[in-house]
């Protein structure tokens, strides 16, 4: 007698290639320095427990003049060009989408969604905008010499009230990809479920 054939591994959805993945993990990675050592400088306590000011400064400086090139790197894939082509686009499902949101209509059809919700475009969006200003600040912080004093003070208040908008934001989108296993491990390893994506992005066709 034979032994009895394995089961077929279940079928999974191919949703992001490795250079999305790389990028993502690289730049959640800086922006995890950004905020740490931002709030080493700016909490009397961690201030107190970590020490070596200086060099809390020295990173946070050199993560946040990071924090572009991952993705400026992986400009060389198309398919992660193709993926912002897909975030920069907003269509009437993503208005259905926001709508259902707001009323918190989570009836089955209510909120659909192509590859990127339009709750994920928005995100995407802010926190380019935001890390710009914020790398723009910054360098106004620490090139003292090539700015007024009256632009620096402007930067620093700029910076320093961004950067706690940015840790809540940052906050509620590890908040909601804690609350969807499936999703981080799209993330983590690629892939989906069919279930997942028909239930949660209708529209997408891989």
């Amino acid at each position: 007698m034979h032994p009895p054939a394995d089961p077929p591994a279940p079928v999974r959805v191919p949703r992001f290639g490795r250079v999305t993945r790389w990028v993502h993990r690289t730049t959640a990675l800086l922006m995890g320095v950004c905020v740490a050592t931002a709030a080493c400088l700016y909490l009397p306590q961690l201030a107190e427990l970590v020490g070596r000011r200086a060099l809390v400064v020295r990173l946070h400086e050199w993560s946040g003049l990071a924090l572009p090139v991952p993705l400026l790197a992986g400009l060389a894939s198309r398919a992660l060009r193709a993926d912002l082509g897909r975030l920069n686009r907003f269509g009437p499902h993503d208005r259905r989408w926001l709508g259902a949101v707001l009323r918190r209509d989570r009836t089955p059809g209510s909120r659909p969604a192509a590859k990127f919700n339009a709750g994920q475009k928005i995100y995407a969006a802010w926190i380019a905008g935001a890390t710009l200003v914020m790398l723009g600040t910054g360098l106004m912080m620490w090139f003292t010499h090539l700015t007024p004093l009256v632009w620096r003070t402007g930067a620093t208040f700029v910076h320093d009230w961004l950067a706690l908008t940015i840790g809540i934001v940052l906050a509620g989108h590890i908040g909601m990809a804690l609350a969807d296993p499936e999703a981080r491990r799209g993330m983590r390893t690629g892939t989906v479920s069919p279930d997942w994506a028909e239930r949660e992005h209708p529209l997408w066709r891989p």
